[in-house]
């Protein structure tokens, strides 16, 4: 067993932890949309207005505060019209990008506001700047927002929704530098700047709208886009960053069998997340010394090759404790960098890439990636406090421990993965700033490559943990591949 050190100051508090970086993402990609969370309102799966009632639940349980739609690649061909009216006059469509499958658009922009308003999170748009029009993405938000008499708002009441949505974040075109138009970073920023000046505030709502950030390490991207668009009514820019572990797009690794030196790789490429963000968090500062603009991680998690069997297109893959450790890690990294980072967006909600939920016919399955955000989901909306671990190596590449630490409203919580899938961590927390009397612990705790699935769907799932108060704070045994949160009062 390793001795780790850790000191917590809960009077030394940093940043305001924005609860949008607990944020999803869900695309017109495989299932994720249809027969994953859209199962269609004559279903005989238990639904409203079309969407998996579980699926729901599960989204509010975990307090999710923000969805992002409809791509992703997808985005930036996706006519929003074709995906409203009587369903069964909408136009279909060729899914390009993902797996070359017809979609009927029955699930479009009412559906989606009307999930987010069930679910109690805000709606993120992915607007259309590649193969769309200005008028087209000017029209939507009309669409969405507008109070008054027009030709959009009054298709909107057609359509039976008589008053306006709410629409807080826009994003201005998707991976533009790839899918999304294949642009130089100069010639987007001039297509941002026109399309942005036609989407309007309606109504007294107020658009954030964010542009097109950078793929990975792109710096160049974001030099580029700062020094262009920072008087451009621009709120934020977008980061990509995936974990594949073997770094080869074309062979990426199998999400379920692994060796342990492939399970230290994809822990090492997931903390490069933070090297991104300071990099890109310095250019960014240096271009608008005020803050005035955030970082938004909207498209984050691993990336493996698909399971055996099912469509390449689709993008379905299994999830094990190493995506649980890979989830702690990047929400501690986001966490610790709350000062830029504003919002982030696992890739995906359901059924693709590191997926909260896995569906099959009426079943459901949680995910590891799950129940960590469940674990997590105490620091929204917190005061990130300064924490510090005296670190080890594990695997002779990696930090053992992961953390960070919040306070809201009296209340202490401190997430933690032990991220050696060899050695156990005795842990003594010193916590200077507030004493507390009670404590209270939840623990994801298992082996590295087990996972959830329709035969045994709580073989993963959190349980309740002890660790023991001591005058200065506390102390806790944490054992190998595991996740913990600690709650005190």
């Amino acid at each position: 067993m390793k001795e780790i050190s850790m000191l917590i100051n809960t009077a030394d508090k940093r940043s305001h932890i924005n609860p949008e970086i607990y944020g999803h993402f869900s695309e017109h990609l495989g299932r994720c949309i249809y027969n994953g969370m859209y199962v269609g309102e004559n279903s005989e799966i238990p639904n409203i207005n079309g969407v998996r009632k579980d699926v729901i639940e599960a989204f509010k349980e975990i307090k999710m505060p923000v969805l992002r739609w409809p791509g992703g690649c997808f985005a930036d061909e996706y006519h929003w019209k074709d995906g409203i009216g009587e369903k069964t006059q909408r136009k279909k469509m060729i899914n390009t990008n993902w797996g070359g499958v017809t979609e009927d658009n029955s699930f479009g922009t009412n559906e989606f506001f009307d999930l987010c308003e069930e679910i109690g999170c805000e709606p993120y748009l992915a607007g259309n700047l590649g193969s769309g029009t200005v008028q087209e993405l000017s029209e939507w938000i009309e669409y969405i927002t507008f109070d008054g008499v027009s030709p959009m708002a009054d298709l909107r009441r057609k359509n039976g929704r008589e008053k306006p949505w709410k629409l807080k974040y826009l994003g201005i075109g998707n991976e533009n530098w790839g899918c999304g138009g294949s642009m130089r970073p100069e010639y987007y920023c001039d297509e941002y700047r026109r399309y942005q000046s036609f989407c309007k505030n309606f109504s007294g709502n107020e658009l954030y709208k964010i542009a097109c950030g950078p793929n990975s390490n792109d710096y160049n991207w974001t030099d580029v886009v700062m020094s262009n668009l920072g008087e451009w009514h621009t709120k934020a820019i977008s980061l990509h960053y995936y974990t594949v572990p073997t770094g080869d797009w074309n062979k990426k690794g199998s999400a379920t069998e692994f060796s342990d030196e492939e399970y230290y790789e994809t822990i090492s490429k997931t903390l490069y997340m933070d090297e991104l963000i300071k990099r890109h968090s310095e250019i960014m500062s240096r271009r608008d010394p005020e803050g005035k603009i955030g970082l938004i991680v909207d498209e984050w998690g691993c990336w493996y090759d698909v399971e055996e069997g099912t469509n390449p297109g689709f993008l379905y893959q299994q999830n094990t404790m190493r995506d649980a450790i890979v989830a702690a890690c990047n929400l501690n990294i986001f966490n610790n960098h709350s000062d830029k980072v504003v919002m982030a967006n696992l890739a995906q909600a359901v059924n693709v890439l590191q997926a909260l939920i896995l569906t099959e016919g009426e079943k459901m399955v949680k995910t590891p990636t799950y129940h960590v955000f469940d674990l997590f989901k105490t620091h929204q909306g917190g005061e990130l406090c300064y924490s510090y671990a005296n670190n080890c190596q594990a695997g002779g590449k990696i930090p053992m421990i992961s953390q960070s630490a919040s306070v809201k409203d009296g209340v202490l919580t401190v997430t933690i993965a032990n991220c050696s899938i060899d050695d156990d961590a005795h842990i003594c927390c010193d916590i200077a700033g507030e004493n507390y009397q009670n404590i209270e612990c939840r623990i994801l705790d298992n082996e590295v490559r087990d996972y959830n699935d329709f035969d045994n769907c709580d073989k993963v799932a959190p349980k309740e943990y002890s660790a023991k108060m001591t005058e200065k704070g506390f102390e806790i045994d944490l054992p190998k591949c595991s996740v913990v949160v600690v709650t005190m009062r």
